[in-house]
């Protein structure tokens, strides 16, 4: 991005626990306007806490979320639900994700009646069947519920709810990881489309890596709650600096369906279970074949490698010759 441009989103040193366990620790990144960033690793690592701790659906033990200069952690009641109608969610499970009593109509139109409450019936009825047109569907099935509708229609219908307000921002979390492989293609070039119309800024959270790939500005990686790289996402795929990303990249590729220009999917490998994350000294340093004696002591910085590239490692700046990986 421009250097002289102003993030919409800064989150700063962001934590938070559950119990005695930090689940996100420390993490700090910028969003700007318009752009997609891409948040990757294996089930476990924090994404989905980071994902409701930044539109504080969860409490978060330290740092700030700065949304256009106003941090939502500490802001009052009344001015959090003033700012949420430019923060939007699509969730993993299309169809838990809807009201089943309420026809798919009453659920876009929803959010018009909360922010935009001057609106009348026949307005709302307007913006409502024209969204659920531009999301791939029709003003008619807005009269029927979410039970009638196949997966990658409820994904439609949740995409519709949350950007019939044109929203500055939309997270996704893993929004197409539970539909068929023929229905994620036209679900992630459905959310580019609206991206482009609107000029939202999205955060976009995937095990698929060809998918981040294909819609990213930047990728964050994250692992054990922090983010261990940040890059462009051809210099990430191409010059992966971190060992855990590499291990990432080094999983067999799964064969899925070709987005529009996108490459062979590659899909994240999910942990061995119960991974012991060490007390001391870098997380990862246990499955790491590059470690070092200080890695056992000392925590790596997130610190710039080479312009835009961040990595949260000791050996960052080496040329780390590829090692076998455990299969």
């Amino acid at each position: 991005m421009n250097a002289a441009a102003v993030a919409l989103l800064q989150v700063k040193d962001l934590r938070v626990d559950f119990g005695a366990h930090a689940v996100v620790r420390g993490v700090s990144f910028e969003l700007f306007e318009g752009e997609t960033v891409g948040l990757v690793g294996e089930s476990g690592s924090g994404k989905s806490t980071l994902a409701r701790a930044i539109l504080r659906l969860l409490r978060s033990a330290h740092g700030s979320v700065e949304w256009r200069g106003k941090d939502l952690l500490t802001c009052a009641p009344a001015e959090l639900r003033a700012q949420r109608r430019d923060l939007q969610l699509v969730f993993q499970d299309p169809l838990s994700s809807l009201d089943p009593r309420m026809r798919v109509g009453d659920t876009i139109a929803e959010p018009l009646r909360v922010f935009e409450p001057g609106l009348d019936a026949n307005a709302r009825a307007r913006r409502v069947a024209a969204m659920l047109e531009r999301v791939g569907l029709t003003a008619a099935m807005g009269a029927r519920y979410p039970h009638e509708f196949s997966g990658g229609q409820c994904q439609r219908i949740g995409i519709a709810r949350a950007m019939i307000l044109n929203p500055k921002l939309l997270i996704c979390d893993e929004p197409v990881s539970s539909l068929d492989m023929s229905i994620q293609g036209q679900i992630v070039n459905l959310l580019l489309d609206l991206q482009r119309d609107a000029g939202t800024a999205m955060l976009f959270i995937s095990h698929n890596l060809a998918v981040v790939r294909h819609l990213s500005h930047r990728v964050l990686v994250m692992y054990s709650g922090k983010l261990v790289e940040i890059a462009a996402p051809d210099a990430l795929f191409t010059s992966p600096r971190h060992p855990y990303t590499k291990a990432l990249l080094a999983a067999v590729p799964a064969i899925e369906p070709r987005l529009k220009g996108a490459p062979a999917a590659l899909r994240l490998e999910e942990p061995p279970a119960a991974v012991r994350v060490p007390a001391a000294g870098c997380a990862y340093r246990d499955r790491c074949p590059y470690a070092l004696p200080v890695c056992a002591s000392t925590v790596p910085p997130l610190a710039e490698a080479t312009t835009g590239h961040w990595v949260a490692c000791h050996r960052s700046h080496e040329a780390l010759i590829p090692l076998s990986l455990p299969a």
